[in-house]
């Protein structure tokens, strides 16, 4: 109890709701988004051309956020549209 008989709200309790502001401000589209999303992209496209040839022009890959609840959650998933070519053969002795 704090004074005057309010209950005192506790620090983590408040550190984790200035956190979920910080990342709902950060994850609305800012250029270092945009830029993570690129970084993303291209080491997705390097590690799947392992194994399949895709179509790297119409490869699409985005971060989509949903409020989830009532409690100012903020989900995240990454959403990608990999247009596959053909699938890669792969020899015996490789793996």
């Amino acid at each position: 109890m704090g004074l005057f008989g309010k209950k005192r709200e506790r620090s983590s309790s408040i550190a984790k709701d200035r956190l979920k502001l910080v990342l709902v401000y950060d994850r609305t589209g800012t250029s270092s988004n945009n830029a993570m999303i690129e970084m993303m992209k291209r080491d997705i496209l390097r590690v799947i051309s392992e194994y399949i040839e895709i179509d790297e022009d119409e490869f699409e890959l985005d971060i989509k956020n949903s409020a989830m609840g009532g409690e100012g959650t903020v989900t995240s998933e990454i959403v990608a549209n990999i247009p596959i070519k053909r699938i890669k053969r792969m020899s015996r002795n490789q793996y």
